[in-house]
């Protein structure tokens, strides 16, 4: 679940809005128990991911 899927209970709007207090606490509560999305982390292991497939594809025709 993302914090723009989450309506707050305080004013009704969307938390990634932030739109009051609650709605900040919330998103940032939500940030940090989630991690967030670490773009990096996920370009490297896209990368590692690759460079697996093409070891093994490399060991299967060779």
């Amino acid at each position: 679940m993302r914090p723009d899927e989450l309506a707050c209970a305080n004013c009704c709007g969307p938390v990634s809005e932030g739109r009051c207090p609650v709605c900040r606490a919330s998103r940032d509560q939500f940030r940090r128990t989630m991690g967030g999305f670490n773009a990096p982390l996920w370009l490297w292991l896209s990368i590692l991911a690759l460079l697996v497939c093409l070891l093994a594809l490399e060991a299967h025709f060779a």
